[in-house]
């Protein structure tokens, strides 16, 4: 028998690419994830020489500047969409600012070069160097409301809770979707006083509590992702956080949804006069709508989700989990730095 090993046979039995996962020439490609990863690892090693310092502001200050300094060189156009921004009163990476080198697609960029500025100073486990990119004009604009109701949780129950229903109700749907009792399930929340009546309905019900006291991103991240030991998160936290979570979240499975929550009278009006409706629940693709977004994310300090850095006398060993919602692919990425190449981005004292 003879075989036709001509080049029409070869393209008809064998696919070089899915089409689902065909990207255009001016959309991002999936060559832009370990740019984004040497971002965040440029911003945890910077933000890591002050982990336990007792200063917020230096770390940040050294995680800013050298995700500003690394973002220049990665092939997109970019525009920060969610940045340091009018809450931080952030002189770099605020608002509407221009990142990339100019070339390639046009993406909207949320970046947080310390989720966590307080756990770097203090040393305290869950700090992390974040940032997402999805395509131009897909992330959700807030208008200048800088908190949320949330609720995420895993790919299980995604379909089956609701941010209107009572707690003990939605407690027992994630029981249920995950074949648990209640009182196995986890439930991550920040620890704020905001929070003590939510604490109650949730000990009430049976579950248990897990507190954090900064970076809901990695307590979202940990709620969708299997083998966390966390089930759920609740509770009210940063927007500009709930959006980069769902980046990730599209990736991951589960769902994030979120309720916007004005802290005063001025930010409800600015709401009000963009046109939003304060009572509707956004799902995560009313926060992303993009299917096709990338987040990156690298430990400053040992948590959850991943190892913080770690200093030797000539290596700086970083540990970064990337994804891609367009194919659905998630890496942990070991990184290993030649310490004395990144002298710049160390601890300067006077």
């Amino acid at each position: 028998m003879r075989i036709d090993v001509s080049q029409n046979a070869t393209n008809a039995e064998y696919s070089t690419l899915s089409p689902a996962l065909a990207v255009g020439d001016k959309e991002p490609d999936r060559n832009l994830a370990l740019e984004l990863v040497r971002v965040t690892e440029a911003a945890a090693i910077a933000g890591g020489h002050w982990v336990g310092f007792g200063d917020k502001n230096l770390a940040d200050g050294a995680a800013v500047d050298a995700m500003r300094s690394l973002l220049q060189t990665v092939h997109f156009n970019g525009i920060v969409v969610i940045g340091e921004g009018e809450k931080d009163e952030a002189p770099m990476l605020f608002n509407g600012e221009r990142v990339g080198d100019g070339s390639g697609p046009e993406c909207d960029v949320a970046v947080d070069p310390i989720d966590g500025t307080r756990l770097t100073a203090l040393g305290i486990n869950n700090a992390l160097a974040v940032l997402a990119v999805a395509e131009r004009g897909s992330m959700f604009d807030p208008s200048a409301v800088f908190y949320m109701e949330k609720l995420v949780t895993g790919p299980e129950a995604a379909d089956m809770v609701d941010l209107r229903l009572p707690v003990k109700q939605n407690l027992h749907l994630i029981a249920k979707a995950n074949n648990k009792k209640v009182s196995q399930l986890n439930v991550m929340i920040l620890d704020r006083d905001r929070h003590k009546p939510l604490v109650e309905e949730i000990r009430a019900a049976g579950a248990r509590t897990k507190f954090i006291m900064d970076g809901d991103v990695a307590g979202a991240i940990a709620a969708a992702r299997e083998g966390t030991d966390v089930d759920a998160l609740m509770g009210i936290g940063g927007t500009p956080e709930g959006i980069v979570a769902a980046c990730a979240i599209k990736s991951l499975g589960g769902v994030i949804q979120g309720r916007l929550w004005p802290t005063s009278d001025e930010e409800k009006q600015k709401a009000l006069d963009a046109g939003h409706d304060l009572d509707r629940v956004l799902s995560t693709n009313d926060l992303v709508t993009s299917d096709n977004c990338y987040f990156a994310a690298t430990g400053i300090t040992d948590g959850d989700l991943l190892r913080g850095v770690r200093y030797s006398k000539d290596k700086v060993l970083t540990q970064s989990i990337v994804m891609r919602s367009k194919s659905g692919t998630i890496r942990v990425v070991d990184g290993e730095h030649q310490a004395h190449k990144w002298e710049t981005y160390a601890r300067v004292r006077d």
